[in-house]
């Protein structure tokens, strides 16, 4: 391969990526080519995105946060990958040398193409619904988002299931002919900000696909969750 295929620049959407995905997992393989992917150590949170950018070759880093902090201190950086053991991070007269990870330290996402078992509840969740349902999480301090079907219509809603009086804020974001409760924790929505199709399985599995850039989150339900 040639030398100048093994030096890349990030876009910022590219960056604010793969910053979400550090909330997921700390590290991260990076595949050769323009798909990024990543696993929550608990298994339970993978997402996949697909990039404008080309990595020249895999490379294992283990605190991808601090990778990214590095990247800051440079005004645009380039990236170059010619050496197996580190990239270098060069910007006019400024350099720095960061080592990859041993793969084998990394919690990687499977390498086949997750299915959901089935599509039982759809409906779409707009950049404001998103927005608000996670900041009265914040505010009323609400570990948990459900989602709802009954008398016709699917709600998300956010409270603590386990507390009767507890404060709750809801949005109804669809129609259903189902009845049915499917239970996450606010926490694992780990999710960039925006607008979204969302598909649940009753098997615990949902599907969260962006409507403007090719990214999908798979998020796992909790145990406690029904659908009739």
């Amino acid at each position: 391969m040639k030398l100048k295929n093994q030096i890349m620049k990030l876009s910022d959407k590219t960056l604010s990526l793969l910053k979400n995905f550090s909330g997921i997992n700390q590290s991260i393989l990076f595949k050769e080519g323009d798909k990024l992917r990543t696993i929550s150590v608990m298994k339970n949170i993978l997402a996949e995105a697909t990039i404008t950018e080309t990595f020249p070759k895999d490379f294992g880093i283990y605190d991808l946060n601090q990778f990214l902090n590095g990247l800051s201190l440079h005004q645009t950086p380039e990236l170059d990958f010619e050496n197996d053991k580190y990239v270098i991070i060069r910007e006019g007269k400024s350099r720095s040398k960061y080592f990859f990870a041993d793969p084998s330290v990394i919690v990687t996402p499977p390498d086949k193409e997750i299915l959901l078992p089935s599509e039982d509840v759809c409906f779409e969740l707009n950049t404001q619904q998103l927005d608000k349902l996670l900041k009265a999480a914040a505010i009323y301090q609400l570990p948990d988002l459900s989602a709802v079907g009954e008398a016709g219509v699917v709600k998300l809603l956010v409270r603590d299931k386990k507390n009767d009086t507890s404060n709750e804020y809801s949005i109804v974001v669809g129609e259903t002919d189902s009845i049915f409760t499917f239970n996450f924790k606010v926490e694992n929505i780990k999710i960039l900000p925006g607008a979204y199709e969302v598909v649940i399985s009753q098997k615990l599995l949902s599907q969260f696909t962006s409507t403007d850039r090719d990214l999908k989150y798979y998020i796992a339900m909790e145990p406690d969750s029904t659908f009739e």
